[in-house]
């Protein structure tokens, strides 16, 4: 059992030990302006096998490798950069986009860290705590979130507390990520094709707004089929993620929808939970559990606030046996959202649908 260290981030001498442990192959958290990551050395493959043996995550799953400076890039991906991606690097970076690029052949890179592909997955994020670590540690960094496989994400140190303490051997606290809230949008530039394989904050009408070029868009409905994903090109491609112990219900409508449902689990003799804006709580009563999540009309508080909503479940002295979720609208970071809730919802989980009062479940 590793003995996992708490270094403050507002200290420049703990920054400075941090960085020097990620140097030695060894793993460290710390957060970033979406979700706290899970951070090796990037050049060193006894460390990145490690992440995955922490977070017991599969091998096939690649990793998110974070980097502080554009120069970085030049040991990691091939050069020239196509005209399109210089853009976006200039518009978005430092920030929450991930840009999947084709790989150098000469590259140090743990074959890990790619799956074994020809491109790797590069982010340089916004959060000043991030980028005075990744610049002082002076090497690339993968870093997927700080939780254990299939976990919600952590967005503060108690969750990585909660999941890795134990399995990994430090945390760089940096209190509440009170950013985003959900991991960065992923955008595969390995082809003339575009493609969205995770939404984020950043949208495709942002991207398409800076590079003139059609973005399409890897869709939350696509996400519950994901059995021919058969070599995942991005993290959260191909597995069940951002789960808690109870199963959800996603419902799409009103206080009049959500009351049902609860109702309905009610009748059945279940425990329920209800995960809605704060509005509702006050309107829906029924629920064993009801975990505030954002405002009414405010998707990117929703988005900022889902991930602690969802752990709180696990946490509550209550039990509950299905959790009923407020769907919202798949518009903007809407679209993250409900990727996020459609992943936690399958793989045997409850699937409300919409014009009926039956539950499908996914494999």
């Amino acid at each position: 059992m590793t003995t996992t260290r708490i270094w403050e981030g507002d200290k420049e001498w703990d920054i400075y030990e941090a960085a020097k442990a990620l140097q030695q192959g060894k793993l460290v958290a710390f957060p970033t302006e979406t979700v706290y990551g899970l951070g090796a050395n990037a050049y060193h493959e006894e460390a990145v096998l490690k992440v995955f043996q922490a977070k017991k995550r599969p091998q096939d799953n690649p990793l998110i490798v974070h980097i502080a400076s554009e120069k970085d890039l030049d040991d990691l991906v091939e050069k020239p950069l196509p005209p399109f991606v210089q853009l976006l690097i200039e518009k978005f970076w430092p920030g929450p986009l991930t840009l999947v690029l084709k790989i150098k052949k000469c590259t140090s890179l743990v074959s890990a860290v790619t799956g074994g592909q020809n491109t790797v997955a590069v982010r340089m994020p916004s959060h000043p705590i991030a980028l005075a670590l990744l610049s002082a540690a002076k090497i690339p960094v993968a870093a997927p979130s700080a939780n254990l496989s299939g976990r919600p994400s952590p967005t503060n140190c108690l969750h990585v507390l909660s999941d890795l303490q134990g399995r990994i051997d430090g945390i760089v606290d940096g209190g509440e990520t009170c950013g985003i809230g959900l991991e960065s949008t992923v955008l595969d530039c390995s082809s003339e094709q575009l493609s969205i394989l995770r939404p984020g904050a950043v949208t495709a009408e942002q991207i398409e707004a800076v590079i003139h070029m059609p973005v399409s868009v890897f869709s939350s409905s696509a996400t519950r089929n994901r059995n021919d994903v058969q070599v995942p090109r991005a993290p959260g491609m191909k597995y069940r993620h951002y789960a808690p112990k109870a199963p959800l219900d996603l419902v799409k409508g009103d206080v009049e929808q959500l009351s049902k449902k609860v109702g309905e689990w009610k009748q059945q003799g279940k425990k329920v939970g209800l995960l809605a804006v704060r509005e509702f709580g006050a309107q829906i009563t029924s629920a064993d559990v009801f975990i505030a999540c954002g405002e009414n009309n405010c998707l990117s508080s929703y988005a900022r606030e889902l991930y602690r909503a969802l752990r709180a479940f696990d946490d509550s002295p209550t039990t509950v046996d299905v959790i009923v979720v407020q769907a919202v609208e798949e518009t903007g970071i809407g679209i993250a959202i409900m990727n996020r809730l459609s992943k936690a919802a399958s793989s045997g989980f409850y699937m409300a649908t919409n014009d009926s009062n039956e539950h499908s479940l996914h494999d």
